[in-house]
């Protein structure tokens, strides 16, 4: 199984379980030899210092190691999580089992991380949009953009976007939302927010409040916070063709259906934010054969699975006539489905 492990203040069962059921169809989309997992502490990490950060870790490692295991289940970063967290788990489990640099994956280059993971699910992002604009005869050169969130998905997105040729027109974090119709220069917006850790007091765009981030008018608007930010309040007001859901389900039910109704194109998260889960499972791979890859060969590899699973959802799409949303969901249910009856599980 794989699935990453958070700590927020929110976790609790419910969401927990909630999220490993959808890494279970995540993971069967992207069409990689996993099931779905989650797991998470109730704490505020902004709130501990680095060695109470630690204690916890490992007090939790030394609860959870006989459940883990590189062939049970290999945890990986998450909201609140980092390498360093990832490295933690990976020395006190082998406190236990002997060195096993597979049970995690998202760990620092030097314990054996892959190369591109950091980037991996913004990536995915990118390779995702460009294979649904293809679909319509458009490109990312050109198009404009809104992106909410600034964490690690989000920067990446939008510095590939901006390299790529893409307008970044407006950008918003918890600390604050900037838009600039010009244009934002994405590498200088990362330069200010390294040093002041805040998107607020940027010079290169215009201050905005960040509930009408998402109502900024675009091309392409991409999520990639918090979830159920697209609710049935804001829906309506939405301005752009297409959104890509590089969150986890930033677009509640209703808002699915105004949108839809709108006939704007909805990227489904469990197809477009699978690029993390994707080069987790490259860096599982190269941990298992002691084979390490360069980044050219994992962002290759990346860009191949997405552009086949995009083309497997679209022909469910069509098979069953249904938009991607459900597409993807019949393709995971599917394959899950079917691994279940080859084995013989059949009720």
């Amino acid at each position: 199984m794989k699935g990453g492990i958070r700590y927020h203040p929110e976790v609790d069962p419910d969401e927990v379980n909630a999220l490993a059921q959808l890494m279970t169809w995540k993971t069967a989309v992207a069409n990689v030899p996993y099931g779905g997992a989650k797991g998470g502490i109730g704490c505020n990490p902004k709130d501990l210092t680095t060695s109470e950060l630690e204690r916890l870790t490992r007090v939790f490692t030394q609860k959870i190691h006989d459940l883990i295991g590189i062939n049970t289940d290999v945890p990986a970063p998450d909201m609140g999580t980092n390498s360093q967290i990832m490295a933690w788990i990976l020395d006190e489990y082998s406190k236990f089992h002997g060195h096993s640099p597979a049970i995690v994956t998202g760990k620092p280059l030097d314990l054996g991380g892959s190369l591109g993971r950091d980037a991996a699910t913004g990536r995915g992002v990118v390779f995702a949009m460009e294979a649904l604009l293809a679909e319509y005869g458009k490109s990312i050169s050109g198009l404009t953009f809104v992106i909410q969130g600034f964490g690690n998905v989000g920067s990446w997105a939008a510095q590939l976007i901006h390299e790529i040729g893409g307008k970044v027109v407006a950008v918003g974090d918890i600390t604050g939302a900037i838009r600039n119709p010009n244009g934002i220069d994405i590498p200088a917006l990362q330069k200010h927010k390294s040093a002041s850790g805040s998107i607020k007091d940027f010079n290169g765009g215009d201050p905005v409040d960040m509930n009408e981030l998402l109502l900024q008018e675009c091309d392409v608007l991409i999520p990639c916070a918090l979830g159920a930010v697209l609710n049935r309040e804001n829906a309506s007001d939405v301005k752009t063709k297409f959104i890509i859901e590089a969150a986890n389900h930033p677009t509640d039910p209703e808002a699915d259906e105004i949108l839809h109704k709108k006939g704007v194109v909805i990227l489904p998260d469990i197809y477009a934010n699978a690029g993390g889960v994707i080069v987790s499972y490259f860096e599982w791979v190269q941990n298992i054969q002691g084979f390490m890859w360069d980044e050219k060969k994992v962002n290759r590899e990346l860009q191949k699975y997405m552009k086949n699973s995009f083309a497997t959802m679209k022909e469910m799409c069509e098979t069953h006539n249904c938009n991607l949303r459900m597409g993807a969901f019949t393709l995971g249910v599917n394959r899950v489905a079917r691994a279940t009856l080859l084995r013989g599980w059949e009720a």
